[in-house]
């Protein structure tokens, strides 16, 4: 079902027209549709009823205290890679029992934080981290509930910025070190180990690699346990991927079944870190047209939404459906680039696109952005980030105002030599 939709000739958000949003917000702004965020949920809440198992938001996807709120309130723990997302995560309600921390590199004090907030798992992804997390703990009196990220060498398909799962990529402990590294955790004394984990990337449309990585993990976790090692738990981490053009990813529910499967009778609770899958299809971005831009070699239709505010397509070369708000019934196209006004020739939304004709003050309407998307959003050129609006029926509120300039200038200071001279 999609929560986005022309009614009567105009695109609604649910049950809200986008168009009565951008005339009391502004454009370019950033919609979440309520409605497609519970469904989302609930199919990874219907998929793992009846397992050992638990959901846990990778908030890295999408930020916004509302969104995470909304997941924390239907059960949801939360993956989170910084301090700043464990205070995030905090705000919006979600016990702290509940949050795993993962990431690559977490300074000394940002797990003292985490253990003094009584985070219920830290994955940690280096012998180094190892030595850092039992020296800490170890200052604070406490034992730290810990996997180990296991690199499980296995391809995920994806697109190479976002895979994590190979020998090449910086995630991780290689499976075939990973024997020695849980040793040395065994060895700690403020390390309990509970488990172990992975995470093979993003995006994924295909649940081969899932079968291939699951297969190494499990056989790693019956050579752990013959080492006397207690692995009650496996986090399968999250990746799966959604629709942007013509993808056909996996059902959720094939997804959970599949995951059931291959760890039938291993006797680990499981661990699902949808980021991408929960909340990508739930939001879109809005943005008005300034003008049209005939050229010799193609047509330019510039908007008020830039790479600052979307960089995927920049970045990633992503592809992202883009349509007029106002229904357009006629076969009529054009052959154009979607570009910002960033003084960058890397600013565009799409490229070769055929859309209906445009012109200065239409507004357009970009898919899929609700995973990466305001998160990864810049204020480059003293752009003010775009808002975030959550739209729940009938009704919508702005989650994260327009910063004005105003405001943007304040946080910063001159150099005491810089001040003026008083006279």
């Amino acid at each position: 079902m999609s929560f986005f939709t022309y009614r009567d000739g105009a695109m609604h958000a649910e049950g809200v027209a986008l168009a009565t949003i951008a005339a009391q917000v502004g454009t370019p702004f950033y919609c979440y549709s309520t409605g497609a965020l519970r469904a989302a949920w609930r199919e990874f809440a219907d998929g793992i009823r009846g397992m050992n198992a638990r959901v846990c938001y990778a908030m890295k996807a999408n930020s916004n205290l509302a969104v995470i709120r909304l997941f924390g309130e239907l059960g949801a723990g939360a993956d989170i890679v910084s301090l700043g997302e464990m205070q995030r995560a905090l705000a919006a309600g979600i016990p702290a029992r509940r949050i795993i921390y993962s990431g690559v590199g977490k300074k000394p004090s940002e797990l003292m934080a985490a253990l003094q907030a009584g985070v219920g798992q830290i994955n940690v992804e280096s012998s180094a981290e190892l030595e850092t997390l039992n020296a800490v703990a170890g200052q604070l009196g406490v034992a730290a509930d810990i996997t180990i990220r296991v690199n499980p060498d296995v391809d995920a398909g994806t697109h190479a910025k976002i895979t994590t799962g190979r020998k090449e990529n910086k995630f991780g402990i290689d499976i075939d070190l990973a024997r020695d590294a849980y040793a040395l955790a065994g060895r700690l004394p403020n390390l309990r180990v509970v488990g172990v984990a992975m995470h093979i990337g993003s995006q994924l449309t295909s649940l081969n690699p899932y079968r291939s990585a699951i297969a190494r993990m499990r056989a790693l976790i019956g050579q752990l346990r013959s080492d006397g090692h207690a692995i009650d738990r496996f986090d399968i981490g999250g990746g799966l991927g959604i629709v942007y053009a013509d993808e056909k990813p996996p059902s959720i529910s094939d997804f959970l079944a599949m995951a059931a499967r291959e760890t039938d009778g291993l006797g680990c609770e499981l661990t699902f870190e949808p980021g991408r899958r929960l909340v990508g299809e739930a939001g879109v971005l809005v943005s008005e047209v300034i003008l049209v831009k005939p050229g010799a070699a193609k047509t330019f239709v510039v908007v008020d939404a830039a790479m600052n505010d979307l960089i995927r397509p920049t970045l990633y070369e992503a592809w992202h459906d883009i349509v007029p708000v106002k229904e357009r019934r006629d076969a009529a196209t054009i052959r154009c680039d979607i570009v910002g006004p960033i003084c960058e020739s890397g600013d565009y939304l799409a490229q070769n696109r055929d859309l209906p004709p445009l012109a200065a003050g239409d507004l357009v309407m970009i898919r899929s952005v609700g995973a990466y998307g305001a998160v990864m959003a810049s204020a480059y050129n003293t752009r003010p980030l775009a808002p975030e609006v959550m739209v729940d029926g009938t009704r919508f509120a702005v989650t994260r105002p327009r910063p004005s300039i105003e405001e943007m200038l304040s946080v910063e200071r001159f150099p005491p030599w810089m001040e003026p001279t008083k006279p």
